[in-house]
């Protein structure tokens, strides 16, 4: 057996949904697969020749030996579900989803493993993708009280291009007629958790802040005036970067729900997150800022960095000429992948 999941990018909400704001994602045509066959002892052995590594560890002891201990915290999330594992089994994980670089690559296999063990309990349930996608949320974020909001598990999970909301929460497919990315990695290593956490927890705190005088208000409901007189200037920027994040989501939704998207009109709201992102969010670099202004040069009609941020990749929208700005990539420093949409994690 075989699970194939894909990765994804975020086309708008960048560093928003850990503050309880909208987010569109796209899974993307970059997997990882993970093949398994089953054991007669209690053992689990996960090779990664990707990686060059081998890990080892027993059904009955999964008490967690390092940071981020994925394939145990899966297990035990899956165990408090009522699923029984009488024996272990061994298995191949395999990825061409760039590592550590905004595109998903541990989230979409904890998605892919959650999946696949589910299918070989000795009590399999009937699970749809977005319960997946809720168990790979717990053990990857959860479990380890990390900063991560939802989008990377739902994204993966679910596949296509999803609209997901947390004021209520809710996961919605969207049907646009996106045409062709170039993804670009700048191959800069990054400390996404130390992004995070700055991002994140000094935007709590701006919250906390007008919360004292105005406590009904949120990131949803904010405007610029909520801040003033009551933050400092570095404080007023972050909030105005919040919210005009959270404006251009909301322009781009209205796009993507168009029977006949303006694809130039996409190319600019993904150019415009960057330009906060990186003027006001400071998550950019300066060799990412390069591969986007060469994208579009080449042609792209928009391009933003992905993911977290200060190091991995950026993206270019390439309806047209895609292998034009895949080689201006590439001119840049960075490695250029031409992807699609794609579907979620699946048995192939």
């Amino acid at each position: 057996m075989k699970v194939i999941t894909p990765g994804r990018i975020c086309l708008f909400g960048e560093h928003q949904d850990y503050l309880g704001l909208p987010v569109i994602a796209l899974a993307i045509s970059l997997h990882s697969s993970i093949s398994v066959s089953k054991r007669k002892d209690r053992k689990i052995i996960i090779n990664m020749p990707d990686l060059d590594q081998v890990e080892e560890f027993s059904l009955d002891d999964l008490n967690y030996l390092k940071d981020r201990d994925y394939f145990k915290s899966a297990m035990n999330v899956c165990l408090k579900e009522g699923l029984v594992f009488s024996n272990g089994f061994e298995s191949k994980i395999e990825s061409n989803i760039p590592i550590q670089a905004g595109t998903s690559s541990s989230s979409s296999i904890v998605v892919g493993w959650i999946h696949l063990i589910s299918k070989i309990a000795d009590n399999p349930p009937n699970w749809n993708n977005e319960i997946i996608a809720r168990l790979a949320y717990q053990a990857e974020v959860v479990e380890f009280n990390e900063p991560g909001g939802m989008m990377d598990q739902y994204s993966t999970a679910i596949g296509g291009c999803i609209y997901l909301d947390q004021q209520p929460f809710s996961v919605k497919q969207l049907q646009p007629k996106l045409k062709t990315f170039v993804l670009g990695n700048s191959n800069q290593p990054k400390d996404t958790m130390a992004i995070l956490k700055r991002c994140r927890d000094q935007r709590i705190s701006i919250m906390k802040k007008i919360n004292i005088i105005y406590p009904d208000i949120s990131f949803n409901n904010c405007s610029v005036e909520h801040g003033k007189s009551i933050l400092n200037h570095d404080e007023q920027i972050l909030l105005e970067a919040t919210i005009q994040n959270r404006e251009i989501l909301f322009q781009g939704i209205k796009e993507l729900q168009k029977g006949e998207i303006d694809h130039n009109q996409i190319g600019q709201l993904l150019s415009d997150h960057h330009l906060v992102l990186r003027d006001k969010l400071k998550v950019s670099t300066e060799k990412i800022d390069n591969m986007i202004h060469e994208s579009i040069k080449a042609g792209a009609l928009g391009a933003k960095v992905n993911g977290s941020g200060g190091g991995g990749c950026m993206f270019a929208y390439a309806p047209k000429n895609p292998n034009d700005i895949a080689n201006a990539i590439e001119n840049a420093g960075g490695t250029a992948h031409i992807i699609h949409a794609d579907d979620g994690t699946r048995i192939d």
